[in-house]
């Protein structure tokens, strides 16, 4: 018996998310709707130029987000990541913790700064992000714990990663490890600029293949360099064994290496989209780890997507959570 349903790794990134205007971002140079990684310097003027609006702070970054949403469903998780000696990074590891999450994200934090991902949100429900990764960037091979990935359902692997050679580096240990172990290897792809600047890399931490992948509709066209889904989704079956493509509001398709599912959309008036694949990813998870099969996984991730984007933040309530799993 697994002492974990999932182990994720990723980067630490205290989310703080405010609401703007598309004429802000312009303002500011932003380009909407995408993850951006600046300097520190250039968030911290960014942070000084929206100093008037509302502000909320919560542990985030891709996997950090599913590994929450399992661990609020009931599930089980274990936690890598990189934070710094500093307040921003007490505030991330009490944090998760709170949510019953072990981690050992604070073994290297002698020093440096915990990274921060401002989450821009506009009317349309858009999300644009601008990451500092701060120490995140460093996280290294040496952080990962074997005994919990050999003890883990599935590793779960952020695809941004890929953007420094040490955490591409960790993210593919990963997955050698969970291979030598016997543990399923998750994947998700994370955002189109990983795809479109870090091809080569997404392909290695890929490697022959992992057990799961999960994507969204511009992140699995673009890796199979491609405008067909039907091209995508024959691509998709040559680098994992099944996937989860999420279609925004045509639904989602999941493969469950012998059967293909349509799992429909839940229409909703959404008005931040922020964490809705970090939650379908969790909800999803989570299902397949409890018996459920891909359409009845997908089914409710779908529900569980659809509810997170109808709020501000990436989380949703326990009395939320409890609605979704008895529906």
């Amino acid at each position: 018996m697994t002492s974990y349903n999932i182990y994720g790794v990723g980067n630490a990134l205290v989310d703080m998310e405010y609401e703007v205007s598309v004429e802000t971002l312009d303002r500011l140079g932003i380009d909407k709707g995408v993850m951006t990684l600046l300097d520190e310097a250039k968030q911290d003027d960014v942070v000084a130029a929206l100093a008037d609006a509302k502000c909320h702070r919560a542990c985030g970054g891709s996997a950090a987000n599913t590994v929450v949403a399992i661990a609020q469903m009931g599930g089980t998780g274990f936690f890598s990541c990189r934070t710094g000696d500093d307040e921003t990074g007490a505030f991330y590891r009490d944090d998760l913790t709170g949510f019953g999450i072990n981690t050992n994200a604070g073994a290297k934090s002698a020093g440096g700064k915990t990274g921060k991902c401002l989450v821009l949100v506009t009317p349309d429900a858009d999300r644009t992000m601008n990451t500092f990764l701060g120490v995140s960037a460093d996280i290294a091979p040496e952080d990962l714990e074997a005994e919990a990935i050999a003890s883990s359902d599935y590793v779960y692997v952020e695809g941004y990663l890929v953007s420094s050679d040490s955490a591409r580096a960790t993210a593919i240990r990963t997955c050698e490890l969970a291979r030598e172990a016997g543990t399923k290897v998750a994947f998700t792809l994370s955002d189109p600029n990983m795809v479109k600047f870090f091809k080569e890399g997404v392909l290695e931490i890929i490697g022959d293949g992992v057990d799961l992948l999960f994507a969204n509709e511009r992140e699995i066209l673009d890796l199979a360099g491609t405008e067909s889904m039907d091209d995508a989704i024959a691509y998709s079956k040559t680098i994992a064994k099944q996937f989860a493509i999420t279609l925004g509001e045509s639904g989602s398709i999941v493969f469950d290496g012998k059967a293909q599912h349509q799992i429909k959309p839940n229409p909703v008036e959404a008005i931040d989209t922020v964490g809705a694949g970090d939650m379908y990813a969790g909800a999803f998870l989570y299902g397949i780890t409890h018996g459920q099969d891909f359409p009845t996984a997908g089914a409710l991730a779908s529900r569980a997507s659809a509810r997170v984007v109808t709020k501000y933040g990436p989380r949703l309530s326990t009395a939320e959570i409890t609605e979704l799993l008895v529906a």
